[in-house]
């Protein structure tokens, strides 16, 4: 099979990721191989193959927003048949056993693999996952549509609940890619009056499209206090720029898995009077499920950017650039 691979991780514009020939993987106790239909991009896999997270082995295949049909079963895998479409999330793997596991947290587990990290992901032609940690995929939901709500959409949906915005309050949205997009969507549907601050112009003509309350740029002031927000680009140097925009006792979650340096907080500017920053780190399987159902129902749509599996490369390019709104999405 073919697949892409982390070689040095560097710019993208220079290369790092190769592409290979490798065997078909073998699916081992309780995995089954998914045959890819498609992966969608996640800003993840440019910190990956950019170095800004450090490879975990070498030869890493990107991709955690994966959707496909099960094509073959390990031993004692029974909880989908061949042939069934199902959808591959960062999640890759936790030790239940772990405190943080056996208390319901499993998403801050001491020993988690992710996929397209320690685990082969999606910019591939197949990969395995752990049956207990995929998705059944709801009619109706087409392959495309599915696939960034895989990693974008779940964690998007945390992070919302963890900026902890009142029945009909006010919520900031900083940043506004694959995940803003599908947040800003669900936050709408469930009334909340939605501020969009983000530096693209695509972006900001899409949140205008999604019907947000206010676009602004990524340093501007809101029109009005925050209850809660959310920071969805990697630039630390907003955080106190959001934090600044709290009402007293507001919320800042930050849901991005890298984010460059923060610079100093004021206590009396950025902190006092109850303002609160959390980070976000992965979800639970949980969190997937509630999601998904959620989506369906709200009739959250994502925006794609379609690239054939050979453009991996310039899907990641064009991320790093700017150069479309919402989410791409890899098709096999």
């Amino acid at each position: 099979m073919r697949a892409w691979v982390v070689g040095t991780p560097a710019p993208i514009g220079t290369g790092p990721l190769d592409r290979v020939e490798r065997p078909a993987p073998e699916p081992g106790p309780a995995q089954v191989r998914i045959d890819v239909r498609c992966c969608g991009v996640c800003r993840t896999d440019l910190h990956l193959a950019e170095g800004d997270l450090p490879p975990r082995r070498p030869g890493t295949t990107p991709g955690h927003e994966v959707v496909g049909r099960v094509g073959a079963l390990g031993p004692g895998a029974t909880r989908f048949a061949v042939g069934e479409r199902v959808g591959v999330p960062w999640l890759g793997r936790t030790d239940g056993t772990c405190r943080f596991c056996r208390r319901g947290d499993e998403n801050l587990c001491t020993a988690p693999l992710f996929t397209g990290w320690d685990l082969d992901g999606g910019y591939a032609d197949a990969c395995l996952v752990d049956e207990r940690f995929a998705y059944r995929l709801p009619e109706g939901l087409a392959d495309e549509q599915a696939a960034p709500l895989l990693c974008a959409g779940i964690i998007g949906y945390r992070a919302l609940r963890c900026a902890d915005v009142p029945p009909g309050g006010r919520l900031g949205i900083y940043g506004f890619g694959g995940s803003a997009h599908l947040t800003a969507q669900v936050a709408l549907a469930q009334g909340l009056r939605v501020h969009v601050l983000t530096r693209g112009e695509r972006a900001r003509r899409l949140a205008g499209d999604l019907g947000v309350d206010s676009v602004g740029g990524a340093t501007d002031a809101p029109p009005e206090p925050l209850d809660g927000a959310v920071l969805f680009a990697p630039a630390g140097e907003l955080v106190p720029v959001a934090l600044r925009a709290l009402d007293r006792g507001g919320t800042l979650a930050v849901a991005g898995i890298w984010v460059s340096a923060i610079p100093a907080l004021d206590y009396t500017a950025d902190l006092f009077q109850e303002r609160r920053l959390r980070s976000v780190t992965a979800n639970t399987r949980r969190d997937g499920e509630e999601f998904l159902r959620l989506a369906v129902r709200l009739g959250v749509r994502a925006t794609t950017t379609v690239y054939a599996m050979d453009d991996a490369p310039r899907a990641l390019a064009d991320l790093a650039a700017g150069r479309f709104a919402g989410a791409a999405v890899l098709h096999a």
